[in-house]
């Protein structure tokens, strides 16, 4: 692959603990999650642009977070160099948030994919919901 090229893995529409109670269904949706995430992996992705709709409730449960931060803490972090910079100045960009920096240049973490994510009409873009 050329240098100035970048991988990019899109997925939209995990929709993360659908049917969650169900004794049958209720793992699909992560299942899917992972093997986006192995895919994104084992094809050395630059980054993960994550479309819309991650999870299919506005306001999902423990357990459904719990097991996708587990994902995401076994696919994407690591020692992998991340290629992407944020070339807009962050004091601005992250100026109403606690975190100063994109968590990827943050030197306590070793993100080695990072995912970029665009909220859908399952989300909550304002982070109201987050306490």
């Amino acid at each position: 692959m050329e240098e100035d090229t970048m991988k990019i893995l899109i997925a939209t529409d995990n929709h993360i603990g659908f049917m969650e109670k169900d004794p049958i269904r209720c793992n699909d949706s992560l299942e899917t999650f992972e093997e986006i995430l192995k895919i994104a992996k084992a094809e050395e992705v630059d980054f993960i642009l994550q479309g819309g709709d991650l999870f299919h409730e506005n306001k999902p449960s423990r357990i459904t977070l719990h097991h996708t931060m587990e994902l995401l803490r076994h696919y994407c972090m690591g020692s992998k160099p991340c290629q992407i910079e944020i070339r807009s100045d962050q004091s601005v960009n992250f100026k109403h948030s606690k975190f100063p920096v994109v968590n990827y240049e943050d030197p306590n973490y070793n993100v080695a994919i990072p995912v970029f994510s665009i909220h859908g009409n399952h989300d909550d873009p304002a982070g109201v919901s987050i306490s």
